[in-house]
């Protein structure tokens, strides 16, 4: 796999980790009339999201995206447990006035959401390129059992870029879930298998789950089985840059295959290259689509804000926009999260028509 860059923030980043520091636990002389406004949308937004929650089963969900400019915050509930990420602020801003704000902010959280303060996670991105994103920053070890679509995954709130589950990307792991039953699933850049549970639970023959990271790949095998889905028994697990492995030869064909690389990656694993999705998504597809069985579908995911596909260039390929059917509520207020597309390959007769068209433009 290739680096894989944050989807939980709205640029990319380094974050500092941790639970609330002393400097940031609740403190009474913290609050003032900004962090009561913060307290109230907080509690409003619990009370709206939570009823949608409740209705649809979901038990992890983003409470709060930066909805007040002076608190620029993703705040998200896993259970019985909160995760907030600070956009790092720009640098007009006053660093004590910054810091002064996050302490407010730390003080009101665990009480407007109803969680103890020492079951508040907080993270502060900065934007960085480089191997320091993909690094462990913490060695808490300490991992939660959460649930989505009656299925158990594992979180780290502490120790890495991102917590093993991405929210934004429930709807998406719904609709693998629901068009997989008897075909075979491909899972690349697959982090920590969150669609390769999803695709065992809906019924798919086996299971391939790629990606470069061993400790991504391993917590992918934790998840697997802790749904049942052990290695060996129709799934599998590999170790791999997902650009090399495509480009090697491979005999399976498969039925559904997810594709969620990262904006950009430089890994010193993939040595002197780098990739990019916006320069590199037409050759990445074009492989991913030689592997493709008949009447398959790729599911194509990223989180670079201005993506542009570039459809003319992959002739016998359908491609549609599914962004907007893919954000769940909970990520309204961001709906360029991340982008979704459904692609799969044109029948003969469509193929024909469709070169027919396109030659007509010349003509």
């Amino acid at each position: 796999m290739v680096g894989k860059e944050s989807r939980s923030m709205r640029s990319p980043g380094d974050a500092k980790r941790g639970t609330v520091s002393d400097a940031m636990r609740p403190c009474p002389r913290a609050a003032g009339s900004g962090t009561l406004m913060l307290a109230n949308r907080l509690r409003k937004n619990l009370r709206h999201l939570g009823k949608w929650a409740r209705r649809e089963g979901v038990t992890c969900y983003r409470v709060y995206d930066a909805d007040l400019p002076e608190y620029a915050l993703a705040v998200d509930l896993y259970e019985k447990w909160v995760h907030v990420q600070e956009y790092e602020a720009p640098p007009t801003i006053d660093p004590a006035v910054a810091h002064a704000r996050l302490a407010g902010a730390m003080a009101v959280i665990p009480e407007a959401l109803g969680i103890p303060a020492d079951r508040v996670a907080l993270k502060v991105r900065r934007r960085q390129r480089g191997p320091a994103q993909y690094e462990r920053h913490a060695t808490t070890g300490q991992f939660h059992e959460v649930h989505e679509g009656g299925l158990r995954f594992l979180v780290n709130l502490t120790d890495y870029l991102d917590t093993g589950l991405f929210l934004d990307h429930r709807p998406i792991r719904a609709l693998i879930r629901s068009v997989v039953a008897g075909g075979r699933f491909l899972n690349l850049f697959a982090y920590t298998g969150a669609a390769s549970v999803h695709a065992a639970a809906g019924g798919a023959v086996s299971t391939t789950t790629v990606d470069m990271s061993s400790v991504y790949l391993d917590w992918a095998r934790r998840n697997m089985a802790l749904n049942g889905f052990a290695e060996g028994r129709g799934h599998r697990f590999v170790r791999a840059d997902c650009l090399a492995w495509l480009a090697s030869p491979h005999s399976e064909r498969y039925h559904v295959i997810f594709v969620d690389p990262p904006t950009f990656s430089n890994s010193k694993r993939m040595g002197p290259t780098t990739f990019d999705v916006q320069r590199d998504h037409v050759a990445l597809l074009q492989n991913v689509a030689r592997l493709l069985a008949r009447d398959g579908l790729i599911l194509f995911s990223n989180n670079f804000r201005h993506f542009q596909m570039h459809r003319s260039a992959l002739p016998g390929l359908s491609v549609e926009d599914i962004t907007r059917r893919t954000i769940p509520p909970d990520f309204q207020r961001n709906p360029r999260i991340h982008n979704c597309w459904r692609i799969t390959r044109f029948s003969d007769t469509l193929l024909s028509t469709h070169n027919s068209v396109q030659m007509n433009k010349y003509n």
